[in-house]
């Protein structure tokens, strides 16, 4: 049985919104969090982008739930060594109950500074490098590293929790699924396949978690809910490596009339059908996931926490063997 969790949204939500539902969410029995780590939303409709650790420290004191950044990218905007410290602090906030989710990112948040963007394997050799230069930090000993793309000189984070920050890693491919195996403490992904599961465990996971997420609109106007996602979450079905390499939230809008709205219905839960929403959540299940993250699209929050406090986490409940 997985353990089930919220998705927090810092692409479509600001700070204290995010707190409020991180609320909601544990008031409604969901076990854990997931937020997302932007420096740009997708699109301009949705509209926000808080600073992931500043609300990861308010998160420490309004809710006893674990965090898990989905995901992190500490290779371009921001030095692995000050992901470190943030990683470390935010550990020490939520006594231990913080994991690191880390992928090779987007370009859409990580070309900000000038830097180039560099290809598929070039970004997972900094990826695998940067988790090895953290994994150093959370020691509390003082680091050097010198490597291709990296360099510490005399670093310390005196601010650590009892145990290292446990860091999963964020794949989509086989390539990155194999970097997950070989050195992430946990494999996190946004589909239910079975096949990349069996890839992370077969490779070196052994038996880490394996974490997963979706994103669904309740309402009770399927339509409205269709028109919701559609509005704000287009990008989610834009094929091939688009979302890895656009730079910036128009570029994704002017490919908006890609997604139709029977594409959005037909591959997005939308509305307030309770076996469509269980079946999302079960699917991962199924595919041998041990976490499992719901984010709700638009604004019915409240309407949403209600639906699953009430009807979509206790029918999930009812299929522990």
């Amino acid at each position: 049985m997985p353990e089930y969790g919220y998705f927090l949204s810092s692409e479509e939500f600001g700070p204290s919104d995010l707190v409020e539902q991180a609320r909601m969410a544990e008031q409604a029995g969901f076990q854990s969090l997931w937020i997302s780590d932007h420096y740009h939303p997708w699109n301009d409709a949705q509209g926000q982008s808080p600073f992931v650790w500043s609300v990861i420290g308010a998160l420490s004191e309004a809710v006893s739930l674990p965090i898990t950044t989905a995901v992190t990218c500490p290779t371009v905007r921001i030095h692995p060594a000050v992901v470190a410290q943030a990683a470390a602090t935010s550990a020490v906030m939520t006594e231990g109950r913080f994991r690191l989710g880390v992928g090779s990112g987007e370009a859409l948040n990580e070309h900000i500074l000038g830097d180039a963007w560099p290809p598929t394997h070039i970004r997972l050799e900094m990826l695998e490098e940067a988790v090895q230069v953290m994994r150093k930090l959370f020691t509390g000993e003082e680091v050097n590293h010198s490597g291709p793309h990296y360099t510490v000189h005399n670093a310390r984070l005196y601010t650590v929790p009892d145990e290292p920050v446990p860091i999963d890693v964020s794949g989509f491919g086989p390539e990155a699924t194999a970097l997950a195996a070989r050195v992430g403490d946990g494999f996190v992904t946004m589909a239910p396949d079975e096949s990349m599961v069996e890839q992370f465990r077969r490779g070196g996971g052994g038996t880490k978690p394996v974490s997963g997420g979706t994103k669904v609109c309740y309402g009770l106007d399927r339509d409205e809910a269709v028109r919701t996602v559609h509005r704000l979450w287009s990008n989610q079905l834009l094929p091939g490596e688009m979302g890895q390499v656009l730079p910036s939230p128009k570029h994704f809008e002017q490919l908006e009339p890609l997604v139709t709205e029977k594409m959005i219905s037909e591959n997005t839960v939308c509305g307030d059908d309770l076996d469509e929403h269980v079946s999302a959540l079960a699917a991962f299940a199924d595919a041998g996931f041990d976490h499992v993250y719901v984010n709700q699209i638009g604004p019915d929050q409240r309407g949403f926490f209600d639906f699953y406090r009430t009807k979509v986490l206790p029918r999930l409940q009812e299929r522990i063997p």
